[in-house]
C-alpha cells in the first residue's frame, strides 16, 4: 500500500496505525534517505504500541529498546546508518532481539540486506516535498 503524508504528525499517525497491525516478532525494514521520516514513523509506532517514552534515532547507540507497561510488546529500534553490513548487526545480537518477542524497526535497512529472511515488512520512504512523503508498506515481493 502507498500512502502520502503532508507533515511529521501525519507520518507519526501512519506509524501508529501500522504498529497496531503488527504481531509480536514482526520486523519492519525501513528504507529511505536522511530526513525522509523514518524516525517520525517509529515514534508513531511506539505510540501505536502503547509505549509512551521519548523516541529518538539510535544512530550512535545502534539500538534503543522501548518498553511499555505490563502486557505491552517491546519495540526495538535499530539504526543501521553506521554499520557496514549484516555481519556487524549479528555481532551486536540481532538474533537475540529477534527471539525476544518484540517488534523490530530497522532504519537504514539498505545497509544490512543480508539480515532479513523475507518475512520482514518493507517500509519505503520518499521525500516528495518540504513536508510531503510517499510511504510504501508491504512485503518486498509485493512492492511495485
Amino acid at each position: 500500500m502507498t500512502y502520502t503524508t503532508h507533515s511529521e504528525s501525519e507520518t507519526e499517525a501512519l506509524g501508529a496505525a501500522f504498529a497496531k497491525t503488527l504481531p509480536a516478532g514482526a520486523v519492519a525494514a525501513l528504507y529511505g534517505e536522511l530526513g525522509c521520516g523514518k524516525t517520525a514513523f517509529v515514534r508513531g509506532m511506539a505510540r501505536g504500541m502503547g509505549i509512551g517514552c521519548l523516541v529518538n534515532s539510535p544512530t550512535f547507540t545502534i539500538v534503543n529498546e522501548y518498553l511499555g507497561g505490563p502486557g505491552t510488546i517491546p519495540l526495538f529500534h535499530f539504526d543501521m546508518y553506521r554499520l557496514g553490513g549484516a555481519d556487524e548487526l549479528y555481532d551486536i545480537g540481532w538474533e537475540d532481539y529477534l527471539g525476544r518477542g518484540g517488534v523490530c524497526a530497522v532504519e537504514w535497512s539498505e545497509n544490512v540486506p543480508g539480515a532479513f529472511d523475507g518475512d520482514e515488512i518493507a517500509v519505503r520512504f520518499e521525500k516528495t516535498g518540504d513536508n510531503d512523503r510517499t510511504i510504501t508498506i508491504g512485503r518486498e515481493d509485493h512492492l511495485c
